[in-house]
């Protein structure tokens, strides 16, 4: 099966920004929500962000105000915005639909460490 292909992390000061892409099967983008996904070390996959069909989000309270999520319906590409990143946004980066169990087909991920 086709995975989503992650990018965009990379190690970045606290108060900095990173912009994450994910590029999706179109079978996938196409008509279902889609998410941000991460995963700290030692912890469980929690998700960040959710952008629906007809471009409504929803953040989790822990990044509200500061990330942004998007998508490209012709490239069938997410996007995640990061701003005034903090240590504690440090994760290896996942997107996938919205529930993930409509494709459960992972990507590598993008790793982000925010250092203080």
């Amino acid at each position: 099966q086709v995975r989503m292909v992650e990018s965009g992390g990379g190690l970045v000061q606290a108060g900095g920004s990173l912009r994450l892409s994910c590029a999706a099967p179109g079978s996938v983008f196409g008509r279902n929500a889609m998410g941000w996904y991460r995963q700290p070390s030692g912890k469980q996959r929690e998700r960040v962000a959710i952008i629906r069909t007809d471009d409504t989000t929803n953040y989790a309270d822990s990044v509200k105000g500061r990330f942004t999520i998007s998508r490209d319906n012709a490239k069938n590409t997410v996007y995640l915005q990061m701003n005034d990143l903090k240590p504690e946004d440090t994760a290896m980066y996942y997107c996938n639909a919205v529930p993930s169990t409509l494709y459960p087909y992972w990507g590598q991920g993008t790793q982000v460490i925010v250092s203080s």
